[in-house]
């Protein structure tokens, strides 16, 4: 390939590789696997290589990052990155809103957003094509990033318009990044970073580009920093032109009329938060209209015309005061730390979990000191550090046993294992907790059979297995505490009708190790009857999609127990379904339904179904119907009221139907 030609190919990858940027990092919504991306991505890196004289600055190449840097120089910023006033409760709102109204009267406006939990960053543009990217720093000088950024996949290197400008946002670290990341270090025996925050700042801190590539890094732009020259008059209004310019802004911002939809728009992410793929530590609030902005000014700090709502704090200081030893129905020994109580997030905690011995061991932690606490959306608290400098010298470690708390059975560790186990199947604990497991809403789902009750039961012998359920009668329940003739029968008939759900309920009630709900009812569908999965070999599961090895192992050594093959027997013999109920396995090969092998998500209020008889119509065609929309949604169908799923899809450009059009594709 002559120059030429090598010129006019490198052009048209660029092109198509930045399509495919923005499709993948800035819609979700990729139109190419990813094999065809890294296929134009290789071939425009061997042409660079050929013609080094056509690697542009904004290259596709330049986002897996370059030569190692010296040091990062001071950027000082044109217009300051001012910090925002913090309000940490409703009334610190309404005292925010009643300074504006003083200010600027009665017709104005609030522009929310979520408060991503990352790194201020700011992007400088010239003639459309990103030249520089700093840290805010002090929110004067910063520091000189641009080589990292540039990894950063949803910043655009080349904008839709050859504007010269300067725009803010806030790089993060994904969630599931994070995780990654962590793993990854935990192997290489490195120390994990303590948030996704820390993982986003050190990262693009570093020296070497390449790193920052391989950390999977993301950002939202949440402004321009002079709105002068584009004609924008309203906040809302330069977010929208971020979008027409290709750029990744968040699409949960809301504009609220008073400052009561402000605190519902508040309270509402409050609960949501610990749901969305990223950290948000908080809201922030603006005034919407730039006019109204100028009016309102600056103070010395921060802007009048904006604040930040911080959500309640999710780490806390408080006393470990013991560590107590817990026997799950799979035997694992979990300690858990008991607390002097605190608030954490809005709720009084005295528990935290520990995890196991390896954890205490490498933070450190003994009966007695004070510890952080951290709660992120988790029923039980986490333990987050140690303030070793609070220590007296009257801490005491704390060694894990060698026999179980509940049998005295000894302790066992399986290879491949953090945790301590108890392999006695007759662990009165083991027994009691897969009790409990088995009456749940999520597996046989017996009404009235809670906790209390399984305890009370077991303790007073009236059940040592699952098949002691259906032995159950009226005058042993009501010798239970509690319990009254109303209540006796009412848990009798939810026993009785246990007996008659489909297969997948009774292969996740029995407590398959590594089996839960979703592969219980993939197994179901796949064998149809108890029978058959019982017979099944190793390979015949391993080979079912979302199966593997490991859980196929677990299936075919629980099945060969010979106390496993007596209790199904018992079940049997007391009337217990051992057959798949649901909709029968379809594929797109064997199917020429339109829903087959389709990903399909209602929403909204249904008129003639209900979401349940959509579902199992959908799922008998082939489809499998999801709860979320994303990139490999094929359709969303859309009741009334239908909300933010319906949103996301008009966004990502998936097909909607309604459920007039739902009903006629199924009956045909």
């Amino acid at each position: 390939m002559d120059l030429t030609t090598a010129k006019t190919r490198v052009a048209e990858l660029h092109n198509i590789l930045n399509q495919y940027n923005y499709e993948y990092h800035v819609l979700d919504n990729p139109s190419v696997p990813d094999a065809e991306y890294d296929q134009r991505l290789h071939e425009l890196i061997d042409l660079e290589e050929q013609y080094p004289e056509l690697k542009a600055p904004d290259s596709p190449t330049e986002r897996v990052g370059g030569a190692v840097l010296d040091a990062f120089q001071k950027v000082e910023h044109q217009t300051p990155m001012l910090s925002l006033g913090n309000a940490f409760n409703e009334a610190d709102l309404l005292d925010f809103d009643r300074k504006v109204r003083q200010a600027i009267g009665e017709n104005y406006s609030y522009v929310c957003e979520l408060k991503i939990d990352g790194l201020a960053v700011s992007l400088m543009y010239e003639a459309g094509l990103f030249v520089r990217g700093a840290t805010r720093g002090d929110g004067t000088i910063g520091e000189d990033i641009t080589a990292n950024l540039k990894t950063i996949k949803s910043i655009p290197l080349r904008i839709k318009q050859p504007l010269t400008f300067e725009v803010r946002g806030e790089a993060f670290m994904p969630k599931k990044s994070f995780e990654n990341l962590n793993i990854a270090r935990a192997e290489r025996e490195e120390d994990l970073f303590a948030n996704p925050r820390n993982a986003a700042a050190g990262s693009l801190r570093q020296l070497d580009p390449r790193i920052a590539a391989s950390r999977n890094l993301d950002v939202f732009l949440y402004g321009i920093a002079d709105l002068g020259g584009t004609g924008v008059v309203a906040h809302s209004e330069g977010l929208d032109l971020l979008d027409e310019l290709g750029f990744k802004t968040n699409k949960e911002r809301r504009t609220c009329a008073n400052i009561e939809e402000v605190i519902q728009y508040v309270n509402g992410w409050t609960e949501k938060r610990p749901h969305l793929p990223y950290e948000i530590d908080g809201i922030v609030i603006k005034v919407n209209s730039l006019a109204q902005q100028e009016e309102l000014g600056m103070t010395a700090k921060s802007p009048r015309w904006a604040i930040a709502y911080k959500f309640p704090a999710e780490e806390v200081v408080t006393k470990l005061l013991d560590i107590e030893l817990s026997v799950g129905r799979t035997g694992v020994i979990t300690p858990t730390a008991i607390l002097e109580p605190v608030r954490v997030a809005g709720t009084t905690v005295s528990r935290a979990s520990l995890h196991n011995e390896d954890l205490i061991r490498d933070k450190d932690i003994k009966i007695g000191d004070y510890v952080v606490v951290k709660k992120a959306g988790d029923i039980i608290p986490k333990v987050v550090n140690v303030l070793v400098e609070r220590r007296t010298g009257e801490e005491q470690d704390f060694k894990m046993p060698t026999h179980c708390p509940e049998c005295e059975s000894e302790l066992v560790r399986l290879e491949g294992e953090v945790a301590l186990r108890c392999i006695n199947p007759k662990c009165p604990a083991q027994i009691r907790e897969g009790l409990i497991h088995f009456v749940a809403r999520t597996a046989m789902n017996i009404d009235g059979c809670g906790e209390k009750v399984i305890t009370q039961l077991f303790q007073e012998s009236l059940v040592q297995d699952v098949a002691d359920l259906y032995k159950l009668t009226k005058e042993q329940l009501l010798g239970l505490e509690r319990m009254g003739e109303k209540s006796a029968t009412k848990l009798l008939a939810a026993i009785e009708a246990s007996k008659e759900n489909s297969l997948e309920r009774l292969l996740f009630g029995i407590g398959i190790r590594h089996v839960g709900a979703k592969a219980a009812k993939t197994l179901a569908q796949q064998f149809e009857t108890m029978d058959a999965l019982a017979k099944a070999s190793f390979d015949d599961i391993k080979d079912i999609n979302e199966i593997g090895e490991k859980m196929a192992d677990s299936v075919v050594t629980f099945f060969e127990q010979p106390e496993v093959a007596e209790l199904l027997e018992e079940l049997r013999s007391f009337g217990v379904n051992m057959t798949y109920k649901g909709p029968k396995l379809v594929t797109a090969e064997d199917s020429d339904s339109y829903f087959a092998g389709k990903t399909v998500v209602l929403t909204g209020k249904l008129e003639v179904l209900t979401r349940n008889e959509a579902k199992e119509k959908l799922e008998a065609k082939g489809a499998k119907v999801a709860g979320s929309v994303s990139k490999k949604t094929h359709l969303v169908v859309a009741g009334a009221d239908a909300g933010s799923k319906l949103a996301k899809a008009q966004e990502l450009g998936v097909e909607v139907w309604d459920e007039e059009k739902l009903i006629e594709e199924l009956n045909k």
